[in-house]
């Protein structure tokens, strides 16, 4: 059940990723996605902070195993500033996360589903 749950999660992460390229593609690269305040920033923030949840509610034991643990925390800190708009976002963080952090945290999460599928 439990494994379930968490692959389950980890799917969902994924896919937050997946759209995060998309939206970034679509838009010919970050800058120009976050520019868009309309769409694409709503968009992307709304990934970033769904990542960040979901990175939450996955047990501290097996974050800490895949050395996911300072990345979760990390990820619902950005989840909880992004919510609650404090100070309004930090656009220029934003675009570092995306640039510099993202693709790290995939391959991270890649590698727990990895394990998780070899139960």
């Amino acid at each position: 059940m439990y494994k379930n749950s968490l692959k389950a999660k980890i799917e969902f992460i994924l896919l937050m990723i997946e759209n995060i390229y998309i939206i970034i593609d679509r838009h010919n690269g970050i800058v120009n996605a976050l520019d868009d305040t309309v769409e694409a920033r709503p968009a992307l923030l709304m990934c970033l902070m769904q990542i960040g949840e979901s990175l939450n509610k996955i047990d501290k034991d097996i974050l800490e195993k895949f050395e996911l643990l300072l990345d979760a925390k990390g990820s619902y800190d950005v989840r909880n500033f992004i919510a609650h708009d404090y100070e309004g976002v930090n656009l220029g963080l934003i675009e570092i996360i995306l640039r510099d952090n993202l693709s790290v945290l995939e391959e991270k999460i890649l590698k727990l589903k990895y394990e998780i599928e070899k139960l």
